[in-house]
């Protein structure tokens, strides 16, 4: 009776019965008969073996019907047979090969001698059936080709290149048909050449190998190349000097017998040759061989492109669910917690478990928390739609925003924290019977964890999440699961990451947003501010306001919004378009609200803003301009906003002081600053004189804002100047032409910026001195610093203000009043203005010149003297 223990399917005993004639048709029954006669202690070793000798087709019954062929298969592979690598020549190594007979089995062995030649050795006294033979010979045959597809699919998986995939395949088939050796050859593109492949260089388009003609007539590759037949030959001296005279192209003495098949691909095209051959032998290869080479190649290059198919279509979709990963968690970037959410229901998918836990690192405190647990029901098909919309998410989850104390735990407890801590990978078959596994998270929920894969998520090297898949739908967590999910879990890291600075981003701009709503509240003009000027009469006529002689400064602080009111009206008047385009009580608030936005400093502040926005109303009036009346009202809207929140600081200061706004705007930085706040003001609701206005006609509105402020940096003039220059110089000007317009409306701004200059001279010294504080200032502060300011802006050298503003309105004033006076003649009072202060001011540098002259000559005189006086005594 043969019994198994355990699926350990070796006999461990028989019995043996003399008369054949008792036992019952079948072996089987026979056996049973024997047991049941003989004692289980009569049962020996050698009784077994002597039982099997004599009766084979028991032991064929026997293992036909009761041991599986996996089981024969394991036996087959316990000991594989040793072969020679084919790629050399071996020593004396024996290969078994299981042959055989018609009528009579026997195990033939061919043996390779020392002397190199083969022979084979036949033990004729073991016969056992052919049945049993045959199927032994299958299940070799099966477990070598099986053995050979798993370690050639491992090769080929590590080799992209075509030439190794062949070089690889091939290998396996010259073990098979126990070839010494063999040499491949590769077919160039143009089917005229091929080349030797060589394992060591697996360059497919090296150019170091001399290529080999397709043709008949030279060696035995190229004819098997050109005829695309096999070629099989027993005798290596007698061979067909017709078709391959040259024999083997890879010149060896001790090859015997060759074999060589064309590699031909599925299409029908010429892939390349490979040469099987043995050394020293006087066994050739036989039609067998031939037959079993070509079956190896199909099967083998079947099975492979097989393997490989299914290893790229399995990539293609791990890439294609990465890709939908990714396109659904960037483009949808809301919350963390939806980012949580998409990342755990992609991970089931992936991995086809039936939970999932995301938790994240708390670094504050070293613990892990939950703020998304997902409770496990049946999602939709990712694999279908590449985003997963709220409406068909049907994963019920739980937010733990106000129980987090029920999820969070130590960084150093349970799997997740071990993962968290280690930055390693955990696969665990049973989670109870592991002591890191942490129980307590299956007591909250009533849930009974069994199989986990845990792995982190990492950022910079820095564990910042734990993603933990729970229980796999069938079986366990493999191997692949892992590499997959390594894959998936970078992605993570990067969508959290993302998430992160989105959620931090997002929380900064919602500060923000108060932030604007607490500094418009206070920045604004208030109720009694606004009741207070209603109480103004507008004036129906100002006298002297359009004349270029009259000093915006002699307007006092109450009357200027009102005046402010006047101008604009009187600009937006001109087009009856504009009548009732414009609300009172908007624009009285965007008044006080502009002078409540200038800083208290002494120069850059409401009064010079009037000042600017008074002189660009008199060269509108004065002048014959063709600007529309749009184009006047940005003009005058730009020079009221043009230095808001100006902190009295040059854009250099702000630059070199490393400010928040030089980090902002890199260029014209207070300029743009001034736009930003000007833009800030525009966008209250009941501050938005323009709201009346078209979408097309307010963004033009804001552009031309825009340009005028961003003019009265002095940067952009002395760089738009020449330009302006040359086209009047070429009398090219054309008021319809846009760029010219915008050069104008910037010179404008220039002009009506350096009001001061052209004004009366008292008025002019005035402006001047407070201008001066306020560089002094800048200058002082550059000292504390460290920094020495700039001439203009040193205290210490206060005395040279003469010279210094003759150098001012040389380089600056008169060039720009002297150039707008060519476009717009009416404004010429402005240049004569400037050229009168220029004249004042010279007349003091030279007074200065003079008496510091006269000065330095009286000490020079003094030292004389006082010289003289001393060298008196010694000369007496």
């Amino acid at each position: 009776m043969a019994k198994r223990d355990n699926d350990n399917d070796d006999l461990n005993y028989m019995t043996e019965e003399d008369d054949h004639s008792s036992y019952s048709s079948t072996p089987a029954k026979r056996i049973k008969l024997a047991n049941a006669e003989r004692s289980p202690s009569s049962v020996t070793a050698d009784s077994v073996k002597l039982y099997l000798s004599e009766h084979p087709e028991f032991l064929d019954s026997y293992i036909q019907q009761n041991i599986h062929s996996n089981t024969i298969e394991q036996w087959m592979t316990k000991k594989p047979q040793k072969v020679s690598s084919p790629t050399q020549p071996s020593s004396s190594t024996s290969m078994p090969i299981v042959s055989s007979h018609k009528n009579s089995i026997s195990t033939t062995t061919t043996v390779k001698t020392a002397d190199g030649k083969r022979k084979n050795s036949s033990d004729s006294s073991k016969q056992i059936s052919l049945t049993t033979t045959k199927s032994l010979n299958t299940l070799v045959e099966l477990s070598n080709k099986r053995r050979l597809l798993l370690e050639l699919t491992d090769e080929v998986n590590q080799n992209v290149s075509k030439a190794q995939i062949l070089y690889e395949l091939n290998k396996s088939i010259a073990t098979t048909v126990s070839a010494d050796g063999f040499n491949l050859y590769l077919v160039d593109e143009s089917d005229t050449n091929m080349r030797l492949f060589s394992a060591e260089n697996d360059d497919e388009q090296a150019a170091c190998f001399i290529p080999i003609q397709i043709e008949s007539g030279h060696c035995i590759a190229g004819y098997v190349a050109w005829s695309k037949e096999t070629v099989r030959i027993s005798d290596m001296s007698t061979l067909d000097m017709e078709k391959y005279p040259d024999g083997l192209y890879v010149k060896d003495d001790k090859v015997t017998a060759v074999m060589a098949h064309p590699i031909i691909s599925t299409s029908g095209n010429l892939l390349g040759i490979v040469e099987f051959y043995r050394t020293d032998s006087i066994t050739p290869f036989s039609a067998e061989d031939e037959e079993e080479s070509l079956k190896c190649v199909k099967e083998l290059f079947t099975q492979t492109y097989y393997e490989l198919y299914h290893s790229m279509t399995c990539e293609r979709r791990l890439n294609d669910f990465l890709l939908a990963v990714t396109k659904s968690i960037f483009q949808e970037l809301v919350s963390m917690d939806a980012v949580m959410l998409k990342i755990m229901s992609y991970a089931k998918k992936l991995v086809n478990a039936d939970r999932a836990s995301l938790f994240m690192v708390d670094s504050r405190t070293k613990e892990l928390y939950a703020r998304i647990f997902d409770i496990g029901r049946e999602e939709t098909d990712v694999s279908q739609s590449s985003i997963v919309n709220n409406k068909d998410e049907q994963i019920q989850k739980r937010s733990i925003s106000d129980d987090r104390a029920c999820i969070r735990f130590p960084m150093d407890k349970g799997i997740a924290g071990y993962v968290a801590t280690t930055g390693k990978t955990l696969n665990i078959i049973d989670a109870y019977s592991d002591t890191r596994f942490n129980r307590d998270i299956d007591q909250k929920t009533g849930y009974k964890t069994k199989t986990l894969l845990c792995m982190p998520i990492m950022i910079q090297g820095n564990v910042i999440g734990v993603v933990q898949m729970i229980n796999k739908k069938n079986g366990h967590f493999t191997k692949s699961d892992e590499e997959s999910f390594e894959t998936f879990a970078v992605y993570c890291g990067l969508a959290l990451h993302h998430a992160s600075l989105y959620d931090r981003i997002r929380r900064s701009e919602q500060k923000c947003k108060v932030a604007i709503e607490v500094l418009s509240y206070h920045a604004s003009c208030t109720d009694e501010e606004y009741e207070r000027f209603k109480t103004y009469t507008l004036p129906r006529h100002i006298p002297d306001l359009e004349l270029f002689e009259f000093s915006p400064w002699s307007v006092g602080n109450d009357m200027k919004p009102m005046h402010v009111l006047y101008m604009f009206l009187d600009l937006a008047n001109m087009d009856p378009i504009n009548v009732n385009r414009f609300d009172m009580e908007c624009l009285m608030r965007f008044t006080l609200t502009v002078r409540k936005n200038y800083r208290n400093v002494p120069y850059h502040n409401w009064s010079h803003a009037f000042s600017v926005a008074h002189a660009i109303y008199t060269v509108i009036k004065q002048t014959k301009h063709h600007f529309t009346t749009n184009e006047c009202i940005a003009l005058f809207v730009a020079c009221l906003c043009h230095d808001l929140d100006h902190r009295g600081k040059t854009n250099a200061y702000m630059v070199k002081s490393a400010s928040t706004l030089a980090s902002i705007y890199s260029t014209s930085t207070m300029e743009r600053h001034h736009f930003n706040q000007t833009v800030t003001i525009l966008q209250a609701d009941n501050l938005n004189i323009f709201k009346h206005f078209s979408a097309k006609d307010y963004r033009q509105m804001l552009d031309e804002i825009r340009h005028c402020i961003l003019a009265t940096d002095l940067a952009l003039f002395f760089e738009n100047r020449p330009k302006l220059e040359r086209i009047v110089e070429n009398n090219e000007f054309n008021w319809t032409n846009r760029e010219h317009l915008l050069l104008v409306m910037g010179l404008s701004m220039t002009a009506a910026d350096l009001c001061s200059s052209f004004k009366h001279w008292e008025v002019q010294r005035s402006n001047v001195s407070i201008i001066m504080e306020e560089f002094f200032q800048q200058g002082d502060d550059e000292k504390r610093r460290g920094i020495q300011p700039q001439s203009l802006m040193d205290r210490s050298l206060a005395h040279e203000l003469p010279k210094n503003q003759v150098n001012f309105i040389k380089s600056i004033c008169l060039p720009c009043y002297s150039l707008i006076v060519r476009i717009l003649p009416e404004t010429k009072p402005m240049l004569d203005g400037a050229k009168e202060n220029l004249h004042r001011w010279q007349e003091l540098a030279d007074e200065q010149q003079a008496s510091q002259t006269a000065m330095s000559s009286s000490i020079s005189t003094s030292e004389i003297t006082d010289s003289s006086s001393i060298q008196q005594p010694a000369s007496s």
